[in-house]
């Protein structure tokens, strides 16, 4: 994932309310959401390395992983996917199962991963040093840098998610909205990773459309205090083209 915003524990029917996209090289082998055959598992799938960017299980355990914007980190190490699926297939407390992959954190290309299971919330990182940490409730966003750095695109989806909290329907639809807004951030707000003024630009929106590289996959996942919910995810194509939608509903 390359955007996620994302309410713990402040809706009075949602624990988890969760909203990102996906952005990949569209030649990148890779599944829709589907439940996986033999496992609790509910997401896409990486065909290339395995693991997957952003899941859920029946028990209401979820976790996303945005990988950090550096040009210069190194190309080996473990598959990012795997520490999403590693922790949906286990059983053990999201902070527990932060504070031992903190140990281990430096193995993997530079990641962002949040961890949700029953009334436990928890973020860690690798950048610039290995950090793990619970969450209290509240509204946050994230991106390719660390949680809640303020960048252009990552301010207005906090937001985006906020008023979507204060609505008294519940529809996903103005989250996708939100998730598929195309408009650039003024050159002066953009952050500085080391990738070029234009492609810092281009990678300024929400939804990212181009031929080779872009958004493949908005998702919106809502998960109720009870533990049941529902995963929908809207894939696409090169240039932005519309392709399946799939809505999975646990309990």
């Amino acid at each position: 994932m390359c955007l996620i915003a994302f309410a713990w524990n402040v809706h009075p029917r949602w624990r988890l309310v969760l909203a990102g996209n996906r952005d990949e090289l569209h030649a990148r082998p890779s599944a829709p959401l589907a439940r996986w055959p033999g496992s609790p598992i509910m997401a896409g799938c990486d065909l290339l390395a395995g693991g997957t960017w952003l899941g859920v299980t029946a028990g209401g355990r979820c976790a996303v992983v945005t990988n950090v914007r550096d040009p210069h980190a190194a190309l080996d190490g473990e598959s990012r996917g795997l520490l999403v699926s590693d922790f949906l297939a286990g059983t053990d407390a999201a902070d527990a199962h932060a504070e031992h992959l903190r140990a281990r954190a430096a193995s993997y290309r530079p990641f962002n991963l949040l961890l949700f299971a029953g009334d436990q919330a928890a973020f860690v990182g690798n950048q610039p040093a290995p950090h793990a940490r619970a969450l209290a409730p509240g509204v946050h966003a994230l991106s390719n840098a660390d949680l809640d750095t303020p960048w252009p695109k990552v301010l207005t989806i906090r937001q985006a998610m906020q008023t979507w909290l204060g609505q008294a329907d519940g529809d996903p639809q103005a989250l996708f909205v939100a998730l598929a807004d195309e408009r650039l951030a003024p050159d002066a707000d953009l952050p500085d990773t080391g990738v070029g003024l234009a492609l810092e630009r281009r990678l300024s929106a929400a939804f990212v459309r181009g031929e080779a590289y872009g958004t493949r996959a908005s998702t919106v996942v809502a998960i109720a205090r009870d533990g049941s919910g529902s995963i929908i995810e809207r894939g696409f194509g090169p240039s932005g083209q519309p392709g399946v939608e799939t809505r999975l509903d646990f309990g």
